[in-house]
């Protein structure tokens, strides 16, 4: 089953998804960067938070 895209509860708004290609381009466009450094900064981060990865993406700034 594929994820529904209007049902955009809490749940998805507290993490990135980055195998969804809406997420990524949603966050890559919100943070500012491209879709692999978004990739590569939930990884680096460690955490698929928004806020870690807005953070981690600050401190490489």
């Amino acid at each position: 089953m594929s994820d529904n895209t209007s049902n955009t509860g809490s749940p998805d708004r507290d993490r990135i998804s980055t195998s969804e290609d809406y997420e990524v381009r949603y966050w890559s466009e919100k943070f500012g960067v491209s879709k692999q450094e978004l990739i590569d900064a939930v990884k680096a981060s460690g955490s698929n938070s928004p806020d870690k990865v807005e953070a981690y993406l600050k401190e490489r700034k």
